[in-house]
């Protein structure tokens, strides 16, 4: 392999013709054209520090984006009462923003309305009007709800991630905060191009995903393992209270499932099927630790998602507002066997002549190998953002 070149432009045009490209795809393009891993990784750091490029570790995997030329600096507002904190986040984000620094969330929020910045990044406890409180303000306000919304707080997370969600939160990160994390989710926020980047739909996509079922058909040993978290009950939920707290319930799995991945060292897999259901993949071990610890956080905070649509808690001996069994919803994990994908990967390639290059999955046929024909939730990505749908086959029906 060479150890010297320029490859930036090929890498350019690469993820741009793909919109966004993973490390590994980044990888075999450079081997292609005999260039190792070396100056691949040379040539990604040099264009991350000219901005060109940003990355992200989405789901497991090192993804990088097409950053977009701006004719003037985005305004960001660091709304954080600890002045060593708020310095902090101020020097993450670096030079390439315009950023105001405010403590007091009654004055921050007087200036948001005034200024209207491009993203905002709040604590949750504030002096004056607190985190939540403001995040509610910007999304409800027509002429401020395009701001984007990072809640970085060290508040228990529980109910705190599901409220901030709810009100409209774009991303929640607890501290102690990754200073590179926070760079490169609010430079992809703010400069991705292309359609507008959206932690729940720009997790990896069916690419990545078929190659995790490639790998799950292929691996010669038992220990990785491929299944499907299902968020159960979710179609009844978006038919009795709406598209956005069903929306609110997806996002508030997939940002667990993605704290997750990354507490276990990145060392899963994590997808979406567009539905009410992701793949998690990776070290038998690892998947199963992964989804312990994601049903019980979610389990913690079902009583607040029940309290927020009127339910009241149980010890309260009290009747809730609807006078009706509360909802239910569950996160079902069901581990995908082997053999089931070898079968359904035998189906597939006899409808495509059987042909024995099977390339990527669509969505229609990753469902087929995973078990999850029967979905009663849709999501598509339109022109407005991300829409939610209920219903089954062509019978679907807006919510």
């Amino acid at each position: 392999m060479d150890t010297v070149g320029d490859i930036k432009p090929d890498i350019i045009a690469m993820i741009n013709d793909k919109q966004q490209a993973t490390y590994s795809e980044l990888r075999d393009f450079a081997a292609s054209m005999n260039v190792g891993e070396e100056v691949l990784r040379k040539n990604l750091e040099e264009l991350e520090n000219a901005s060109a490029i940003a990355s992200r570790n989405s789901g497991g995997i090192l993804t990088y984006y097409i950053l977009q030329n701006e004719p003037a600096l985005r305004r960001i507002m660091v709304v954080e009462d600890d002045k060593n904190i708020n310095k902090l986040m101020a020097l993450t984000l670096g030079k390439g923003f315009d950023i105001t620094q405010m403590y007091d969330g009654k004055e921050a929020l007087q200036r948001i309305k005034f200024e209207k910045p491009d993203l905002v990044i709040l604590d949750l406890m504030l002096p004056g009007v607190d985190g939540l409180e403001i995040c509610q303000t910007i999304k409800r306000t027509p002429s401020l709800s395009d701001i984007i919304v990072i809640i970085v707080s060290a508040m228990e997370a529980t109910s705190s991630r599901f409220k901030g969600i709810k009100y409209g939160a774009d991303y929640y990160i607890r501290k102690p905060f990754d200073p590179l994390e926070v760079r490169s989710l609010v430079t992809i926020f703010l400069r991705k191009k292309g359609k507008k980047f959206d932690p729940l739909v720009d997790l990896p996509n069916e690419d990545k995903i078929s190659d995790a079922v490639e790998k799950a058909v292929k691996k010669a040993d038992s220990e990785y393992e491929i299944g499907r978290v299902r968020v159960d009950g979710l179609a009844q939920f978006a038919s009795r209270f709406g598209n956005d707290s069903a929306m609110t319930i997806l996002r508030l799995a997939s940002q667990l499932l993605q704290d997750k991945v990354k507490e276990n060292g990145s060392k899963a897999f994590v997808g979406f099927l567009n539905g009410d259901d992701f793949v998690v993949a990776g070290d038998k071990n690892i998947v199963g630790r992964i989804v312990t610890d994601l049903k019980s956080e979610f389990g913690a905070v079902l009583p607040f998602v029940y309290q927020s649509e009127g339910y009241k808690p149980i010890e309260l001996g009290i009747d809730d507002i609807y006078g009706a069994e509360s909802p239910k919803l569950d996160l079902v994990y069901t581990t995908i066997e082997k053999d089931f994908l070898i079968e359904k990967r035998k189906e597939i390639l006899r409808s495509k002549g059987n042909k024995t290059d099977i390339g990527s999955y669509t969505y229609e046929e990753l469902r087929r190998m995973l078990g999850s024909e029967e979905f009663d939730i849709t999501i598509t990505r339109t022109e407005d953002g991300v829409r939610l749908s209920i219903g089954k086959g062509g019978k679907r029906q807006q919510v």
